[in-house]
C-alpha cells in the first residue's frame, strides 16, 4: 500500500524525494505559460469580449455541429463502442500547458491506464488559446504511449480561436467554418467582431507531422462534435460543451434532454462543474432550465457529474430527496497551474458537509504550497513560508476540523503562522467573519494563482479512473506530484464505489 498525503508529508511529496524521470518525455523547449503577462491576457481576450459584447459561442458551435451533421456525424451524437460490461476508463482534465507539471502527470497515467478502454480530456485541452500547432507538444507528445482512444470536451481555452483546431483533432479533420457577413457598423457584434482574437495565418502547418504521434489503429477515434454521448458496456458517459462563459445554448440542451432519457446509468462530463468551491452552480441553459435539473432527475439515471475547469480535485455527495446520492466531482488537476485549495471555505453545501467533502491537494497541503510560492515572488521566504505541518495545523484551527494529516508533532502556530494563512485567503467557518471584510479570496486568487505553474516538486496534480461493472462504478483519484515515489506507484487520494442500481 502507498502512501498518499493523507498519511504522510512524504507521500503528498514533500521531502527530498527523487526526481521522477518524465522530463524525458518533454520536448526541447517548453513553453512558459504566465497568465500575468500581458501579451498573453491579449491573446486570451475574447472570453472578456464575449461576456462584454455577446456571446457568440452557441451560434458557433451550432454551425460546427450541422457541418459535422452533414459529413455523416450520427445526429443522435451518440458513439457506440463495443466495451463489454466490465470495463474501464480514464478522465484527465484541464492538461495543456505543455510543461513540467503537464508531463509530470503522464508516467503515473500511463501506470494507471494500462488496460483502460478509452481516455476522456475534460475542459482545456490546449493552453493559452487552443492553437492548431500546440496540439504538438500539449497533446499528440504526451499522450503518445496511450494505446487507447482519447475524446475530449474543450475548455473555454480551446474556444479562444473559434474551437477551429478542436475540431480538426478530434472531429475528423473538420474543415474551417465559412466567413458571416460582416455585422452591421457600430452594432455590439461590431465591436466584438473588431477586438476578436483570430488563428495566426498558416497555423496547423506541423499538424500531420503532430499527428504521427498517435497514429496507431487503436488510437484512433472520431467524436461527432465538441458535444457526445458515449455508450460504454452498461453505461453512457454523456459529454457536454459549455464554451467561453459556462452557458449551453438552447440547441445543446435539448439534444442533452433527449440524451439523458432512459434507464440506462449515465455520468456527464462538462467543463463547467456544477459543485465547486463549496458553492453550487447549476449551469444555465439558454431558453430556461439548468444542467443539474437534467442531472437531478431521476427517470435520467445519472450517478455521477464530472467537470474540468477548476485545476484541482473535489467530491461531493450530494444526497437527493428521493434517497438517491449523486457524487459531483472536480477532476481539473491534469497539468494546468493549481488552483488553491485551502481557500475552500468549511464546506456546508446541498446537504454535503465537511465530514463528506474529499479535496486534493489538502488544503494544508494547499497553503504550504502558496506559501512558498508568495515567499518566492515577493522575495520574502522567511516570512511567508509555511512548513506542511504548520500550514496543515493552521487550516484545522480556523476551519475548526481535526487535521487531516496528523502532525508528526507539536506545531506551534505564533501570530506570523496566522497571518500568513490570513493574507493567503486560508478558508474560514462559516460562522465566524474577519475582522476586515475584504474579498480575501479574490484579491488572492487574481495575483499570483494565475501564474503559480511551478518547476520543481510537488506539483499535486491528479487524474480519474473509473472502473465500471453491470452494478457499480469505482472512481478513484490518483495523484501526480513529480516525485518518483509518486510515478512509480501513482498513491490513490480518494476513492468512492457508485451503485448503478
Amino acid at each position: 500500500m502507498v502512501n498518499s498525503s493523507r498519511d504522510t508529508a512524504e507521500g503528498a511529496g514533500w521531502g527530498g524525494s527523487e526526481r521522477g524521470a518524465y522530463q524525458r518525455l518533454m520536448p526541447g523547449e517548453v513553453e512558459k505559460i504566465s497568465w500575468l503577462d500581458p501579451r498573453m491576457l491579449w491573446a486570451a481576450r475574447n472570453g472578456v469580449l464575449a461576456s462584454w459584447f455577446g456571446d457568440p459561442t452557441g451560434r458557433t458551435r451550432g454551425r460546427w455541429t450541422a457541418q459535422r451533421a452533414a459529413a455523416g456525424a450520427p445526429a443522435d451524437k451518440v458513439i457506440r463502442r463495443p466495451d463489454p460490461d466490465r470495463f474501464s476508463f480514464m478522465v484527465i482534465g484541464d492538461t495543456g500547458e505543455g510543461d513540467d507539471p503537464q508531463y509530470a502527470v503522464v508516467p503515473g497515467f500511463l501506470k494507471v491506464a494500462q488496460d483502460t478502454s478509452f481516455a476522456v480530456l475534460a475542459s482545456d485541452v490546449i493552453y493559452p488559446v487552443g492553437s492548431t500547432d500546440d496540439y504538438d507538444a500539449k497533446f499528440f507528445r504526451p499522450y503518445r504511449d496511450y494505446p487507447a482512444p482519447i475524446y475530449a470536451i474543450p475548455g473555454n481555452h480551446d474556444w479562444y480561436e473559434d474551437l477551429g483546431a478542436f475540431m480538426r483533432v478530434f472531429c475528423g479533420d473538420a474543415p474551417p467554418l465559412p466567413a458571416e457577413p460582416k455585422p452591421r457598423p457600430l452594432t455590439r457584434a461590431w465591436l466584438r467582431s473588431l477586438l476578436w482574437h483570430r488563428p495566426r495565418p498558416g497555423d496547423g502547418q506541423r499538424l500531420d507531422e503532430a499527428r504521427a504521434l498517435r497514429s496507431a489503429p487503436g488510437q484512433q477515434a472520431v467524436q461527432p462534435g465538441p458535444y457526445w454521448a458515449i455508450d460504454a458496456g452498461p453505461v453512457r458517459i454523456v459529454g457536454i460543451d459549455t464554451g467561453l462563459l459556462g452557458t449551453v445554448d438552447a440547441e445543446q440542451g435539448a439534444w442533452l434532454r433527449e440524451v439523458s432519457r432512459g434507464p440506462r446509468p449515465k455520468i456527464l462530463i462538462t467543463g463547467s462543474p456544477l459543485y465547486v468551491d463549496g458553492e453550487h452552480h447549476p449551469g444555465p441553459i439558454e431558453g430556461g432550465g439548468t444542467v443539474d435539473e437534467i442531472v437531478r432527475d431521476p427517470a435520467h439515471h445519472y450517478v455521477a457529474a464530472i467537470g474540468g475547469d477548476i485545476h484541482n480535485y473535489q467530491r461531493y455527495p450530494v444526497r437527493l430527496a428521493d434517497g438517491r446520492t449523486l457524487q459531483y466531482v472536480v477532476a481539473g488537476g491534469g497539468g494546468a497551474f493549481m488552483h488553491a485549495t485551502h481557500t475552500i471555505q468549511r464546506v456546508d453545501v446541498g446537504g454535503v458537509t465537511e465530514s463528506d467533502f474529499r479535496c486534493y491537494p489538502l488544503r494544508g497541503d494547499s497553503l504550504a504550497f502558496y506559501s512558498r510560492l508568495y515567499g518566492r515572488r515577493l522575495r520574502l521566504p522567511r516570512f511567508f513560508t509555511l512548513t506542511e505541518a504548520e500550514a496543515t495545523a493552521v487550516v484545522a484551527e480556523r476551519l475548526g476540523i481535526p487535521p487531516t494529516r496528523a502532525p508528526g508533532g507539536p506545531v506551534r502556530l505564533t501570530r506570523r503562522v496566522r497571518l500568513v494563512a490570513s493574507l493567503l485567503g486560508a478558508g474560514r467557518r462559516p460562522d465566524r467573519t474577519a475582522r476586515f471584510r475584504l474579498p480575501v479570496r479574490k484579491i488572492y486568487t487574481s495575483l499570483f494563482s494565475p501564474s503559480s505553474a511551478t518547476y520543481s516538486p510537488p506539483f499535486f496534480k491528479c487524474f480519474l479512473r473509473l472502473d465500471v461493472t453491470p452494478e457499480s462504478v469505482r472512481l478513484r483519484c490518483h495523484a501526480a506530484t513529480g516525485n518518483r515515489a509518486q510515478e512509480l506507484h501513482p498513491p490513490v487520494e480518494d476513492e468512492v464505489v457508485i451503485p448503478l442500481n
